[in-house]
């Protein structure tokens, strides 16, 4: 189905969560604005999403704190009180995001296929996206802008970042400077790869003559990633782990030459930063939930985890279970990768 935004006025997004999710999201809300730059558009969003996002142009968002427990949804009814929308798109399947949408008052309700409904979402939306078989999570926010009448629809990302943010991380990553960021930890630690097998690609890319960032959130968990991996590798890895707001991360990730990380939002922030990324997976399929421009250099595990739990056709999308499957990872392929992403880039420069 098709939807036209000719003659419409406003639009409101709901997609509270997560870092990743948000990031291709971005890409998806943009084209819509270049297609119909006078659309006023409201994103409901979630409290730590909206520091990364704040200051995207010509957008309005409303805090949606699930941390406030049954309060987040009477102050999402306060704050769109009176307040009638042409076109919602619902982009998030959980129940808090079904029930938040209950808030929105919008004459166009536009959601998921039946298939990718789930958690409620179709009883409370009254239009839906085309389905789609095998998409990447980004493929399918981007049935969203298909569905409005969107025709460019290549991913492009402007996020904007604090002039201070930007010399922050120029200051402590100068421009050209050869540099390998580690973004070690996923929001689950079975997600984790190994703290010496980080430490082993660390060293290796030292030798080749690149500095190592450590970087990531302040809670325990990366902190105790982050110092083990420094335990096992060469003292010149530089931990900035919990050291950084969201965009001064992502400004770091800018300026960086290569990303290292598992399924975790900022493999998505440094994608969105056009910078090459490794990614690590055995838990999720990265066709879906890979780092979108750079599925080419991901190491994945992901098919022999998969097939060893299943048996026939798997529906697209199943995770692999299991707390030791990311040990399937061997450093080698992870160097490799690098190494292949280094020449690349040297190249580039030589050129």
């Amino acid at each position: 189905m098709s939807l036209n935004l000719q003659t419409a006025h406003s639009l409101c997004l709901l997609r509270l969560s997560a870092i990743g999710d948000v990031c291709h999201a971005v890409a998806m809300v943009q084209a819509i604005q270049r297609q119909y730059p006078d659309l006023k558009i409201t994103w409901v969003i979630g409290k730590v999403e909206y520091q990364l996002l704040k200051h995207l142009p010509r957008i309005e968002f409303v805090i949606f704190d699930k941390s406030q427990g049954w309060r987040a949804y009477f102050n999402l009814r306060k704050a769109l009180k009176g307040r009638r929308f042409d076109v919602l798109l619902h982009m998030q399947v959980a129940l808090r995001a079904t029930i938040a949408s209950l808030a929105i008052s919008a004459k166009v309700r536009l959601g998921f296929d039946r298939a990718r409904a789930k958690e409620g979402q179709w009883l409370v939306t009254n239009h839906r996206v085309e389905p789609l078989a095998t998409p990447h999570v980004l493929e399918g926010f981007m049935g969203f802008a298909k569905a409005v009448g969107v025709t460019d629809l290549a991913p492009k990302w402007n996020i904007p970042v604090p002039v201070a943010d930007t010399e922050f991380a120029r200051e402590l990553i100068p421009d050209g400077d050869k540099t390998l960021i580690i973004c070690a930890a996923a929001s689950k630690a079975e997600r984790n790869w190994l703290p010496e097998r980080y430490a082993k690609v660390a060293d290796h890319a030292l030798e080749k003559g690149y500095r190592v960032l450590l970087c990531g959130g302040p809670v325990s968990m990366e902190r105790k990633l982050a110092e083990a991996i420094v335990t096992h590798g060469d003292a010149r890895i530089e931990n900035q782990v919990g050291k950084t707001s969201l965009t001064q991360l992502l400004a770091l990730l800018k300026q960086a030459s290569i990303v290292l990380a598992p399924d975790t939002g900022p493999a998505h922030m440094a994608v969105t930063q056009g910078t090459p990324v490794i990614g690590l997976y055995a838990h999720s399929n990265p066709g879906r939930t890979g780092p979108y421009t750079c599925l080419e250099s991901v190491v994945s595990v992901y098919d022999e985890a998969i097939t060893q739990q299943h048996s026939g056709e798997v529906p697209w999308g199943t995770r692999a279970k299991g707390a030791h499957l990311m040990e399937m990872i061997q450093v080698a392929p992870v160097t490799a990768q690098f190494d292949r992403l280094a020449k690349a880039s040297e190249g580039v420069q030589a050129s």
